[in-house]
């Protein structure tokens, strides 16, 4: 068989990548390569990995699965990938799968590690799986009750599947707060209440932050009930962000709690699997209102190109898809 050959995006310096191309390792027993698909840029973290800013006291905990190099330069990231199994065990060969993969439009990998897409989720709304994975997680963490008045501050990818998922808890009153007016055709495709932070409702029993940014966590403390819990899904990486805890914050006994993907939840750790939480998550995409959150798709070959523009701040985009 000749040999299979790769591209494959690398972040090279700060706001540079480039496409290079690699050689693919032949398929052993027990493993599978995956033709790419889809992908999805993970808006917060790659801009942080494009600009540089992951801490050095964070260069081993926030390597990804299957990741190239080493931070800050040069490294292969990302970790949504959607492709189609062409070699390997016979009950995967031509099944569409997840992986958590860099951006690679073909690579091998061990059959474990990928995780077949339901047939009710088109392969293109199946690259928001590693966000829905971490809206999951956060809502065990939080812990939300039916009836429960909760609000979610950032409508990001995540900030919005966190809403998602509340907003069908029987009785809850679930607000996805946002600076930009235009994220409420968000919120109202999604099932959920839209608010502006001026607006958004006090007296909640739980409020999840996930706006990056100090003056979202701010707002996030302010509308926390008495002994309610703020949940704090924002990364910051080498940032620092003060946190107003003077005032009523120790009177009121407010919970300050942080959550994170790269473990299953202490309320499921004991019977969940990293593998059974991502496949919960991919059952979890069959509702076509979530395409609500994805970009029109760019080609992979034009991601170099695009990527300042994608990962600016103000550029609004939600999930950018990627197709091979």
């Amino acid at each position: 068989m000749a040999e299979q050959i790769a591209e494959a995006l690398w972040y090279v310096r700060p706001g540079g990548a480039e496409i290079a191309r690699e050689p693919v390792a032949a398929v052993a027993p027990g493993e599978v390569r995956v033709r790419a698909l889809h992908g999805a840029l993970s808006r917060g973290t790659e801009r942080l990995v494009f600009a540089g800013r992951v801490p050095p006291s964070e260069h081993e905990r926030m390597r990804a699965p299957r990741m190239g190099g080493a931070f800050p330069f040069p490294v292969k990231y990302g970790y949504s990938t959607v492709g189609r199994v062409e070699a390997g065990p016979a009950d995967l060969i031509g099944r569409t799968v997840f992986a958590l993969h860099p951006h690679q439009d073909v690579f091998v990998l061990p059959a474990d590690a990928v995780v077949p897409v339901p047939d009710p989720v088109p392969a293109r709304r199946a690259v928001l799986a590693a966000n829905m994975e971490t809206a999951l997680n956060a809502v065990w963490d939080g812990a939300p009750q039916a009836a429960d008045r909760i609000a979610v501050v950032g409508a990001g990818v995540v900030g919005a599947l966190v809403a998602f998922l509340c907003a069908r808890l029987p009785g809850a009153e679930a607000t996805l707060v946002d600076v930009a007016p235009s994220r409420a055709a968000l919120a109202a495709a999604l099932g959920a209440r839209f608010a502006p932070p001026e607006t958004a409702p006090r007296d909640c029993d739980l409020v999840v932050h996930a706006s990056g940014s100090a003056a979202g966590l701010a707002t996030a403390l302010t509308l926390a009930g008495d002994e309610a819990t703020v949940l704090e899904l924002s990364w910051y990486g080498a940032g620092e962000v003060a946190v107003g805890l003077g005032g009523a914050f120790h009177s009121r006994r407010l919970r300050l709690v942080a959550s994170q993907v790269g473990r299953v939840a202490p309320s499921h750790r004991s019977r969940w699997t990293a593998r059974r939480r991502l496949a919960a998550a991919l059952g979890l995409l069959a509702d076509p209102a979530l395409d609500a959150l994805i970009a029109p798709s760019i080609r992979f070959r034009d991601l170099p190109g695009r990527l300042d523009d994608i990962l600016a701040p103000a550029s609004g985009v939600l999930c950018q898809v990627i197709d091979y």
